[in-house]
């Protein structure tokens, strides 16, 4: 097995929220640079998927104003964040070919997972909670 073929599905094993994208995308890809583009094109779809959502919760929670200005505070801060987890990950990205060539695939891949988890974050205010959660704070209830 081509070695990397097996990076490749090693970083799989890593970035469980990959996987899909692993069995596609990844699977055809012949080099390096093609792996990477992989990997962006995963990020930018969750991206999109981040964006999307917080735009639906705006749209759905339009009518309580404070909610939105601490919900806008929210979202500027885990961008900060991610931003900050990714510097500590890749404390030395500014230094050339530091990381080698894998480095846009990897940094992709990271960003695509704290993206996903952001979303699955924010699920709560659209999806809404049942009946009789005391405790949902300003997630609107089921109807």
């Amino acid at each position: 097995m081509p070695l990397l073929r097996i990076f490749v599905l090693a970083l799989a094993t890593l970035f469980s929220s990959q996987i899909a994208l692993a069995d596609s995308c990844m699977d055809t890809a012949k080099t390096q640079m093609d792996l990477n583009t992989c990997a962006d094109t995963a990020f930018k779809k969750a991206d999109k998927e981040l964006n999307e959502l917080y735009k639906k919760i705006l749209a759905e929670y339009a009518d309580d104003p404070k909610f939105i200005a601490k919900f806008k505070v929210s979202q500027r801060a885990w961008l900060k964040f991610r931003d900050a987890e990714l510097d500590a990950l890749f404390p030395h990205q500014d230094e050339d070919r530091y990381y080698g060539s894998v480095f846009p695939m990897c940094l992709a891949s990271w960003r695509t997972t704290l993206t996903e988890e952001r979303i699955a974050q924010l699920k709560k205010w659209s999806n809404k909670v049942p009946e009789g959660d005391m405790c949902s704070g300003s997630i609107k209830v089921k109807e």
